[in-house]
């Protein structure tokens, strides 16, 4: 993969594909059963970018051996999940009509069943530990897969990713990559309440090789990706500064974002923003 170096380069395509994501999270957060919409909307560079250039998948195959595993360990912005996997097509459009609607496929949380979905996440914690067991498996079948695993700030405070932390640089697994989603919220306040920093050299100290990216900056992330593995047999923590609900002035930075059910006034008024940002920004 070509590395981008001009800041201007960023491909049209993915700024569109990024709106059409933000839009998408919003009308699954009009459903029922609302969705989490902060942290959903704080990961959708990320998503852009890996489905959109990094990862190594195919939609009319979904388990093809060689395949490059994406497991959202923060099982919770699985609207952000269903709507990047709709872009890359995995899903139908209709299909997120029908999110934690009975009967329908898109739970609240992303099932196995799902193509385009490696594991069942949500309960917080664990995605790291997968993630090194396919890495791992990956490594000793002789197959150029990459796990690419994305937790939020809020799950650090877990003791199992300490645990898949320190046992991945011993085993060697370059080709795992842990990307935080860094956007300062948990439902019960702010991340750095409970003393998250320095988190860098945290893990630097467990042998990861660490980068520190601006979550939202999409030239800077695909640099980075691009840039991934960064050593042959060293896995790579990619820590993104992100702001939780990014991109509707309404959720921006607010802990109320964390779960919302938009009313059709509440859409719209969330839409008008959103779309206001992005003309403004474009």
């Amino acid at each position: 993969m070509s590395v981008p170096t001009e800041t201007t380069d960023v491909p049209a395509e993915l700024m569109a594909r990024a709106l059409r994501i933000r839009e998408r999270i919003l009308h699954m957060g009009s459903g029922p059963s609302g969705t989490h919409v902060g942290g959903s909307l704080s990961c959708v560079e990320i998503l852009t970018v890996l489905y959109g250039e990094v990862l190594d998948v195919r939609p009319d195959d979904p388990e093809f051996a060689a395949r490059d595993r994406f497991i959202l360990s923060k099982g919770h912005a699985s609207a952000a999940l269903y709507a990047a996997l709709t872009e890359a097509g995995f899903l139908p459009e209709s299909e997120c009509d029908g999110y934690a609607v009975s009967g329908g496929r898109l739970a609240g949380h992303p099932l196995r069943r799902l193509p385009g979905v490696e594991f069942p996440t949500g309960s917080l914690g664990h995605g790291l530990s997968l993630g090194a067991g396919v890495a791992l498996a990956a490594k000793r079948s002789g197959l150029p897969s990459r796990a690419f695993v994305l937790m939020g700030d809020g799950e650090l405070q877990e003791g199992s990713v300490w645990e898949a932390a320190q046992f991945a640089p011993t085993a060697g697994l370059g080709n795992l990559v842990a990307i935080v989603d860094r956007n300062g919220w948990q439902i019960t306040g702010r991340t750095e309440d409970l003393g998250l920093e320095p988190l860098a050299d945290r893990w630097r100290s467990f042998g990861w090789t660490v980068r520190e990216v601006d979550g939202h900056d999409i030239q800077e992330l695909r640099r980075t990706f691009a840039e991934v593995p960064s050593h042959q047999d060293r896995p790579t923590a990619v820590l993104a500064t992100t702001v939780k609900g990014k991109g509707v002035p309404l959720f921006e930075d607010k802990k109320k974002s964390h779960h919302v059910t938009l009313t059709p006034a509440l859409l719209a008024r969330a839409l008008g923003g959103l779309r206001a940002r992005a003309r403004r920004q474009s």
